[in-house]
């Protein structure tokens, strides 16, 4: 996810308008729960009226203009950019000044019916395994604590439900002596992470069943498919792609950054919206075409839970690693660029002036003094909705 785009730049189409026109007919198609409703709701209300909001008055020249609150939801194609940046800042302040990898842990595709129908558990599983996939090599092979935050996505760029996590991972690791112990070329061998990846998930999963977790009779065809189904995983061979170490933290902050608040889709890949078809980007100069209900049945299946955490943070990174990150910090401390000065925090005009050149606390006319004067929600009247969940 590249910068908020100024006014003037902002993208021709606008997810918002397709939730808005064809909602009904998704909801007529197709089931969505509470989630996903609530999802959509917000999009679709997302910096209009319905969410209140001032008007901007200067009282150099009498221009006025409307401005409309936003929804702030995660899944939000116009909410992201703001928190992106202050993530980021909020980061740097942690992250050690060392290499980083990054590796990517997916599920094989037969598991995707399973984490449609009981997503946390799933991608709790997950989350659990592939960091102790990576802390278990750092302890066997190095001998130390390694520092990993991952970020959970489940899609394609044609938007297919494609469940993995994207780990950035130090490039070695704190030891019991105290000291830091290197990692040159690579990390660990991509086949021993796949091995390791598939025996604890199939464990994890074996033991939520027992416990109940997993209601495979309601979903599969009988109580002895899920059984089926781990024995046949525990043949394949499971997916994990890890990439040469950056080998500078600012290229590991922007680089996850993209990866941290990046939603399915952004209003900027869309190509042509019309009542019969969406065209949106997808990689290599390539356009895909739906319908605009099959790009809404698409967008909602990768709504997360609510209040499930996507971005995490483990070993070196933990917040229960505070001594161990601090302690680390202190060893490379010689090593690195002095601190710079701590400046005071930025507030949100601030934030949006240095990402989009638009100040708005200004007069776009005259560059006069703007006034807001707050809209009476009551009387304020948003876009047609389909009924809020």
């Amino acid at each position: 996810m590249g910068p908020c785009p100024a006014s003037a730049g902002r993208p021709r189409f606008d997810i918002a308008e397709i939730v808005r026109q064809h909602r009904a007919e998704l909801e007529a198609e197709h089931w969505l729960n509470g989630t996903e409703r609530r999802v959509l709701t917000a999009i679709a209300q997302c910096r209009t009226a319905a969410l209140g909001g001032h008007v901007e008055v200067c009282r150099s020249c009498g221009h006025e203009q409307p401005a409309y609150n936003s929804c702030r939801n995660r899944h939000c194609p116009k909410c992201q950019c703001l928190a992106q940046e202050r993530w980021i800042a909020a980061r740097s302040e942690r992250l050690l000044p060392v290499r980083h990898f990054h590796v990517v842990f997916t599920l094989p595709s037969e598991l995707r019916a399973l984490c449609r129908r009981w997503p946390r558990v799933l991608f709790e599983a997950l989350f659990h395994c592939a960091s102790e996939t990576l802390l278990d090599l750092g302890q066997s092979r190095l001998g130390a604590t390694l520092g990993v935050t991952m970020v959970l996505h489940t899609w394609t760029r044609d938007l297919r439900f494609h469940p993995h996590v994207h780990a950035i991972v130090t490039a070695g690791g704190l030891g019991q002596d105290g000291d830091w112990h290197h990692v040159k070329d690579y990390l660990f061998p991509v086949g021993v992470m796949g091995q390791l990846l598939r025996g604890k998930m199939l464990d994890r999963l074996r033991r939520i069943q027992r416990r109940g977790g997993l209601d495979a009779s309601g979903h599969l065809e009988d109580p002895q498919a899920l059984d089926r189904l781990l024995a046949k995983l525990a043949q394949t061979s499971w997916l994990v792609y890890a990439k040469r170490p950056f080998r500078r933290v600012e290229h590991v902050l922007g680089y996850l950054g993209r990866y941290t608040h990046r939603v399915a889709i952004s209003n900027g890949r869309l190509v042509s919206v019309t009542a019969d078809t969406v065209i949106f980007r997808t990689k290599e100069g390539k356009t895909h075409a739906v319908t605009p209900v099959e790009f809404l049945r698409r967008f909602v299946q990768h709504v997360l839970p609510d209040g499930f955490k996507k971005i995490r943070h483990y070993g070196l990174y933990a917040g229960s690693g505070e001594a161990k990150l601090e302690h680390a910090r202190s060893r490379w401390a010689a090593d690195a660029a002095p601190p710079a000065e701590r400046v005071p925090a930025r507030t949100w005009q601030e934030w949006l002036r240095e990402l989009t050149g638009r100040d708005v606390e200004r007069c776009p006319r005259c560059g006069g003094v703007l006034e807001r004067i707050p809209l009476d929600r009551r009387t304020a009247r948003g876009p047609p909705l389909a009924e809020a969940a």
